[in-house]
């Protein structure tokens, strides 16, 4: 499954996760696992470049050596791969020199057919009552398992834990980590025959039952008895939180084993909350990756660094109720379909004034020998 699937033409991308991404319990990192992912960060130099990479392809260790010393003679430092054979394409991007990170679909569990198969009731709910898994939002493989569940954040949980015990992996990458869109990307209403001013109930999660009655004990009413569900901030918040409540598990279980968590997440905090349900500036992750694919909002290359600029000012203080340490290094997502190696350059270098960490693209298969060569001189 590729990660944009939900494309249908050139210019415009799949709902994100991303890369993006996205309850009441806590489980923040203890404080003596912070330091090893924050000093593993560090090795990597003020400005990083990144690429999302689509591991599924039928290529040997000599084709993917070739590739990714491709990217390092451009300037990259580091891959995140998802699918495809971890010990094989991890082993070629130590040989080229490049940091390996494991992309894991979070909340979006299309695919995983034990999932599917023992628990259909861990799926999200509209507040029309219907099920992501038999009705799936917008696309067929929009399947969305819940955040507030303790038996969907144990599991999770051991998914991003085992890949973290891998000595072949540097890190756990998340996308998807997140609610549904309850509203898309202006980029996309066209598309799909949409108009989203108003957050629609076939696109409004979660209502399954934790949630309403977690909400209930909270807050003493069930969000199907609001007369407005969308305008109360009560319920707004709980869906948040109970996103940032599963990252955080996810984030303790990564670095139990001494290895950094990142996550492609929304754009910026405001459109995150507001289009996803994602507090991303709250979670305790070394390093975020907001989707700043400015095409989607209409917008033209100097909005990524006017994005760039709120995600930086929302993580400048850190160790704010367990959310990420101060400073937490920001790469901003770039979407190549859109770029062409001049725009490239011109995104590049807006994110790098704006105070990103560095970059990361997507994806590696879209890089041209020309996109590379802009890369290489603006680096």
């Amino acid at each position: 499954m590729k990660r944009r699937e939900f494309l249908k033409t050139t210019g415009t991308a799949a709902l994100a996760g991303g890369p993006a991404v996205t309850a009441v319990l806590s489980g923040c990192a203890p404080e003596e696992h912070r330091e090893t992912p924050q000093a593993s960060a560090s090795r990597l130099p003020d400005f990083s470049v990144w690429t999302w990479v689509h591991g599924n392809r039928d290529y040997d260790a000599d084709e993917w050596r070739r590739r990714f010393a491709r990217l390092r003679e451009a300037g990259f430092d580091a891959v995140l791969v998802g699918g495809g054979d971890t010990e094989l394409v991890s082993a070629a991007a130590h040989a080229e020199g490049l940091e390996y990170h494991r992309w894991f679909w979070t909340m979006n569990r299309n695919g995983d057919a034990w999932v599917t198969e023992n628990h259909p009731e861990w799926f999200t709910v509209s507040r029309n009552l219907e099920s992501s898994l038999d009705h799936p939002p917008y696309v067929g493989y929009y399947k969305w398992v819940c955040p507030s569940r303790a038996p969907v954040r144990e599991y999770l949980s051991g998914r991003v834990g085992e890949l973290a015990a891998n000595p072949a992996i540097d890190g756990v990458h998340l996308d998807y980590v997140r609610h549904c869109d309850v509203i898309l990307p202006r980029g996309l209403w066209e598309t799909y025959d949409l108009v989203q001013d108003v957050e629609h109930p076939e696109f409004d999660f979660c209502y399954c039952d934790v949630c309403r009655e977690q909400f209930a004990a909270l807050d003493g009413r069930d969000p199907l008895d609001i007369p407005d569900p969308p305008s109360d901030e009560a319920w707004r918040r709980f869906r948040w939180d109970s996103v940032t409540g599963a990252v955080r598990e996810l984030a303790s279980a990564v670095h139990s084993h001494g290895k950094p968590i990142t996550a492609a997440v929304f754009p910026t905090p405001t459109i995150a909350r507001t289009l996803v349900r994602q507090a991303w500036d709250e979670w305790p992750l070394d390093r975020f990756f907001p989707m700043l694919y400015h095409s989607f909002y209409l917008e033209d290359i100097p909005w990524i660094g006017g994005g760039v600029r709120e995600g930086v000012a929302a993580l400048a203080d850190g160790d704010v109720d367990g959310g990420p340490p101060a400073g937490t290094p920001l790469n901003a997502g770039l979407y190549l379909p859109v770029l062409d190696p001049d725009q490239l350059a011109e995104a590049v270098g807006t994110a790098r004034d704006a105070g990103a960490a560095g970059v990361s693209t997507f994806e590696m298969h879209g890089l041209t020998d020309e996109h590379l060569a802009a890369l290489r001189a603006v680096l």
